[in-house]
């Protein structure tokens, strides 16, 4: 798929780094996939989770830098946020949005793709800790995102007013990136702030894209099968046809005055569809970049191979260009 406005295009891989990826999937493909079947096992996770980032200032320090967190939003939605500021004078601000289906996580778990793009980019990343779908509707985490967006972009935000943003999103927090865009509509004044969108491997259809439905059931990392009973399990209450309404599920939304986007998606990867097709959507109003990387599945950029590096770098050359050019008409 090619267009004036944008590309999709496979990731280039040489024949060593895809040898390297096939290599660390036969090692997933031994582990448990992660599913959605009740809300007790994401709670025992979160609590693994919050415990092994028990002293997890000690990576910061060393990098010269700390995080700050802050409770912040407009409306009466209160939201806490993780802050990690350079430390020389910020060139933009990155509002990240973490992954784990809805129902784990937290804004601390993306530290170190954050302190590499502060490092790197020399900008202030503000992590949103949205609330968990084990005891919130997704509505309410879509809700928490846009109270923490709309309290970053307006003017009363002194410390961030004129900076370029860039959105970023990964998986589930790509959903939330998307939808917040669309939510924020309302307000375009605070969309026209917003300078690009990055975002990986997102769910943009919570009825299950053909990707989903057809996933077979040796999928790695996601259970691809169940992933449309979990979104229904998520969703309680609505049918399909409410289930596909915008933002909740960005897919079907009006991407007019969007920003430009940088999208990455796995071959392997039962959500492959959502990205591509949100892409197709997405540049017909802006210039969308859009990478299928070979070989890999669902969260690769978590995985140790020099892929994941490479379109980590590649990521923060992008949002490095997107502060440059903020200042230049869409």
């Amino acid at each position: 798929m090619n267009s004036d406005s944008g590309s999709t295009v496979p990731w280039p891989a040489g024949e060593r780094e895809l040898a390297q990826v096939r290599a660390f999937n036969k090692k997933l493909a031994w582990l448990p996939r992660f599913r959605i079947r009740n809300r007790l096992t994401p709670r025992v996770i979160q609590a693994l989770l919050r415990a092994s980032q028990i002293g997890g200032t000690g990576k910061l320090l060393k990098h010269g830098l700390n995080a700050e967190n802050q409770v912040v939003g407009v409306d009466g939605v209160p939201v806490p946020v993780r802050i990690i500021r350079p430390k020389g004078q910020s060139k933009g601000v990155v509002l990240d949005f973490h992954g784990g289906g809805w129902v784990i996580g937290n804004a601390q778990m993306n530290d170190d793709f954050n302190i590499a793009i502060v490092n790197t980019c020399n900008v202030t990343v503000v992590s949103v800790d949205y609330r968990l779908a084990v005891s919130t509707p997704i509505e309410g985490l879509m809700e928490d995102c846009l109270s923490a967006a709309r309290w970053l972009l307006n003017d009363d935000c002194q410390e961030f007013a004129g900076l370029p943003v860039i959105v970023v999103g990964e998986s589930a927090g790509a959903h939330l990136a998307a939808a917040t865009l669309l939510a924020l509509k309302q307000w375009p004044g605070l969309l026209q702030r917003v300078s690009g969108a990055l975002l990986y491997y997102g769910v943009y259809d919570l009825t299950g894209t053909p990707s989903v439905r057809a996933a077979p059931p040796e999928t790695l990392l996601l259970d691809g099968p169940g992933m449309v009973e979990a979104f229904r399990m998520l969703t309680p209450g609505l049918n399909d046809e409410q289930r596909r309404q915008p933002p909740l599920s960005p897919l079907y939304g009006d991407f007019s005055d969007f920003p430009p986007a940088l999208m990455f998606a796995g071959e392997l990867d039962p959500l492959r569809d959502d990205t591509l097709e949100i892409a197709e959507r997405w540049m017909t109003s802006a210039p969308v970049e859009m990478y299928c990387l070979p070989d890999c599945p669902h969260g690769f950029i978590h995985f140790p191979t020099a892929m994941a590096d490479n379109v980590l770098a590649y990521s923060r050359q992008w949002i490095t260009a997107r502060t440059l050019d903020f200042a230049s008409p869409r």
